[in-house]
């Protein structure tokens, strides 16, 4: 624990105007980000006497190790670079809110050639409009089953498409009227996309005018005495007007505003945004965040508007935004979503009417997401705090191991070895820290000299980290080029699990010795009888069978072997889909299919000569020599051999027969990878 008086800055250093200003960790983490409209001010506020500070605020003060500032010109660029830096950094002690779920969004990809409607969920692309969020797909599927009576636009995808452009033939959708067909060119593209652009016009709630004109068409059509056309039009209103039932009217004057409300206590928030466009509920939403610094309402309403809105330009901002609180000050907020939107934009709370009705169901709507999720996760923060302690008093710890590393050996039969290291935080997977290896050091199988490895190959990174930061230097020779983005082996855990017994346990000591690193638990969690192994000791520490701290452990090792697993299993793969050709310079994937297209298989390839190489289109003299060079030189591997008949099995088919050997074997493992995305190599 840090005193804040050891980092804080001398009087008169810190300037008297706006900025953003950063509080870092002793590893040189971003921890806090806070922007004010007088540094000077706002700064002298965290220095104060402890017992003075919000419990919140003494916790992070206590935990940083220095402050550093950015000075700006007004307070709208004091907003925006704090929205940036809080999305970079990722700071722990700012409110994040997070998304209970995925929202799906009714999409129009007005970007292609023949625009699509469809249900899209994640990051939004350029080019694509978007309507919602939805609550359900099934929702948007619904609107969208009853709108295409009227405005037939494509829904297929890139593959139905092509094919039905290719044989003549439109979907099922084509051929019953809910879809104009633009594959088989019964509309043109221009036509094609002018039926977008209505449909998008009807879905932002211009559709008072539409329906206004299709009734026009309607009588015009019954007085010319056209009756079937009359009847369609009279069935496409009544498919509008279903569709606009869905969304009930819930202000009377088609006004365009998003309404936010906030339920909190002491330790958590939630809140609910309602999208209405048109006069209609368009579209909800909630997150739920934890108040890991002192904030008023009005401080969640401003963090709430910058993650609504911060990757959000023109329409998507609305007219109007109403909140239950006031961001303090208002201006430099209203002027950033007024820059965002590009127009003029209203933030403000209501007082009376219908908008503040709406509000108070928005406000119901946040109090009961945030009892369903506190009575969702009461139980699960109990359970994750005893299995810590129980941890902790097991091992005989100074304190619960908040950061927790396990780490697995996998391999087939001694080939392609490889190993995993999960990461748990407050019990917890934190799969962006996950990481993986290939054993370098020998080869051949030796599970003990492959944790050995892995153990000092990752804390050695963590003490070239700790070098390259200055952590062992005076404060005043920290390097400016560290810029607190987390960092991939530089923040050391409390206890690091090793899947096996006491031989992997005392080869991760060892490995920890040797680089002069005591202050790291280590244990083994081994299978058979999932006792657990400590260094030194002749017997395993053996937790009930009922202990919260087992089952945590259990979920460790386990995720560690499913990580290790997958990682080997996909360089299995890609070393069976491998062939000889793959190591013939400048060749590319479409010459080499053109290889095996002419000759069968690589076999046949490796017997012709460089004359019926040549004959290949594409391949000239040079490269055909070239092949038959690496052909020569690449020692074909152990036929394939059909295990139930002990038959030798010639592949003469598929381009790589010299790399398959038959259904391929489980992979041995001492513990495991798949959504990681980093790889230390």
């Amino acid at each position: 624990m840090a005193d804040p008086s050891s980092y804080r800055p001398k009087p008169g250093q810190i300037p008297d105007s706006p900025g953003v200003y950063k509080f870092r960790d002793e590893h040189r983490r971003v921890i806090y980000v806070g922007k004010a409209k007088s540094l000077r001010q706002r700064l002298a506020n965290y220095f104060q006497d402890l017992t003075t500070l919000h419990p919140r605020t003494r916790t992070m003060v206590t935990t940083a190790a220095s402050v550093e500032w950015t000075v700006v010109s007004t307070e709208v660029e004091a907003l925006q670079l704090e929205y940036s830096w809080i999305k970079e950094y990722d700071p722990r002690f700012n409110v994040k809110y997070r998304d209970d779920k995925s929202y799906p969004y009714l999409a129009v990809t007005m970007n292609e050639q023949f625009p699509r409607v469809q249900v899209m969920r994640g990051q939004k692309k350029k080019g694509v409009r978007y309507f919602g969020p939805y609550g359900h797909a099934w929702a948007i599927r619904d609107t969208v089953d009853l709108l295409l009576r009227v405005f037939p636009v494509r829904t297929c995808s890139a593959g139905v498409f092509k094919n039905a452009a290719r044989t003549g033939r439109p979907c099922l959708l084509g051929y019953i009227g809910k879809c104009s067909a633009p594959c088989v060119e019964r509309v043109s593209p221009e036509e094609h996309r002018e039926l977008a652009e209505e449909f998008c016009d009807f879905m932002a709630g211009r559709t008072g005018t539409y329906i206004r004109r299709l009734e026009k068409q309607m009588t015009d059509a019954a007085d010319e005495m056209e009756y079937e056309r009359a009847a369609r039009l009279r069935d496409d209103i009544e498919a509008l007007r279903k569709a606009m039932e869905k969304n009930a009217v819930v202000l009377a004057d088609a006004t365009d505003a998003d309404l936010m409300a906030v339920a909190e206590d002491e330790l958590e928030a939630a809140v609910q945004i309602f999208h209405v466009r048109g006069g209609r509920v368009r579209g909800q939403r909630g997150w739920v965040t934890d108040k890991v610094e002192a904030v008023t309402t009005s401080d969640l309403v401003e963090h709430a508007l910058q993650q609504l809105y911060g990757e959000e330009t023109g329409d998507s901002v609305p007219k109007e935004v109403l909140v239950p609180a006031l961001p303090d000050p208002v201006d430099p907020v209203q002027q950033w979503l007024t820059e965002r939107r590009g127009s003029n934009v209203s933030l403000r709370i209501p007082q009376r009417g219908d908008k503040k009705a709406l509000m108070e169901t928005v406000q119901r709507n946040a109090l009961q997401a945030l009892v369903l999720h506190k009575t969702k996760r009461a139980s699960d923060l109990t359970t994750r705090s005893r299995a810590l302690e129980e941890i902790a008093e097991a091992l005989d710890l100074d304190s619960a191991p908040l950061r927790i590393e396990c780490y697995d050996i996998s391999h087939l039969q001694g080939d392609d070895v490889v190993a995993s290291m999960v990461v748990f935080e407050d019990g917890l997977q934190r799969k962006s820290e996950y990481r993986r290896f290939q054993i370098k050091g020998f080869e051949g199988q030796d599970d003990v000299r492959s944790m050995h490895e892995v153990i000092t190959r990752r804390f050695r990174r963590y003490l070239a980290e700790k070098e390259k930061t200055g952590e062992w230097t005076d404060g005043d020779d920290l390097k400016e080029e560290d810029d607190g983005r987390p960092k991939r082996f530089a923040y050391p855990p409390q206890l690091v699990v090793v899947d096996g017994g006491q031989p992997q346990v005392a080869a991760a000591k060892k490995a920890l010795d040797e680089l002069g690193i005591d202050d790291i638990a280590v244990c083994g969690l081994a299978k058979r009888l999932e006792e657990v192994w400590l260094p030194d000791e002749g017997d395993p520490v053996v937790l009930p069978r009922t202990s919260e701290g087992l089952y945590l452990l259990q979920r460790v090792r386990d995720e560690a072997h499913r990580f290790a697993i997958t990682y080997q299993r996909a360089k299995r793969a890609k070393r069976f889909r491998s062939s000889p050709l793959d190591d013939v310079p400048g060749l590319g994937e479409m010459r080499k299919q053109a290889l095996i297209k002419h000759f069968g298989s690589v076999k046949k390839l490796r017997s012709a000569t460089i004359d019926q190489i040549c004959e290949v289109p594409g391949i000239g003299r040079k490269t055909a020599e070239t092949i038959a060079v690496a052909l020569a030189q690449a020692a074909p591997a152990a036929p394939a051999v059909n295990t139930a008949t002990g038959e030798i099995m010639e592949d003469e088919e598929h381009g790589t027969p010299e790399t398959t050997a038959g259904s391929p074997q489980e992979p041995v493992t001492a513990g495991a990878s798949d959504e990681r995305r980093g790889q230390e190599t």
